[in-house]
């Protein structure tokens, strides 16, 4: 993929767009004053408009993951910053569907073996975990996996006020193609 390619430009639309709600959701509208907090988030959606992102999680064997009991077994099944990686995983995961689907969220957690978790809890509880454990030199900061842990129900609300801004915005000429 070059600089200039169709793919490059749609994912930098992409990063200003979340950046630019996310920011202003979180600062304007929820008074979140927290810059490193606010740019995991915006990373996170732009990241995870993939739907390979999403489900990115796989086994050694090359296993997709589907579901939190699955990804929670993995996490017990690696160490170091592997296992950092599933638990931020985990969080990101739950974190995603609570805030921005949350409707399908119930729903796939309902259908699956998903229904014996909480989703809120396991992602507050990854999160942690993930702060907790041996980090590589690209890891999120502890801090910041920390706080996303002690402010998880806030993170969850920001992200369905910034899904309720851009689905204000998808009329709008000017705003990027979501998930196409």
């Amino acid at each position: 993929m070059t600089a200039g390619s169709p793919h490059s430009n749609r994912s930098e639309v992409l990063h200003r767009f979340f950046a630019g709600i996310t920011e202003y959701t979180f600062t304007s509208q929820l008074g979140v004053a927290d810059p490193p907090l606010i740019d995991y988030l915006s990373g996170l959606l732009t990241h995870f408009v993939r739907t390979d992102a999403i489900f990115g999680l796989r086994t050694p064997t090359g296993e997709r993951l589907l579901q939190v009991t699955d990804m929670l077994a993995e996490a017990q099944a690696r160490q170091g910053p592997a296992r950092r990686r599933v638990h931020r995983h985990i969080g990101d995961f739950t974190l995603f569907w609570l805030g921005v689907y949350p409707e399908t969220a119930e729903n796939r957690r309902k259908q699956t073996k998903d229904s014996l978790i909480n989703y809120k809890d396991q992602g507050k509880r990854n999160y942690f975990l993930a702060s907790r454990l041996p980090a590589d030199d690209s890891s999120t900061p502890d801090d910041v996996l920390k706080r996303l842990s002690d402010r998880f129900e806030l993170c969850v609300y920001g992200l369905g006020e910034v899904r309720k801004q851009w689905a204000e915005r998808e009329g709008d000429d000017d705003a990027p193609i979501l998930l196409g």
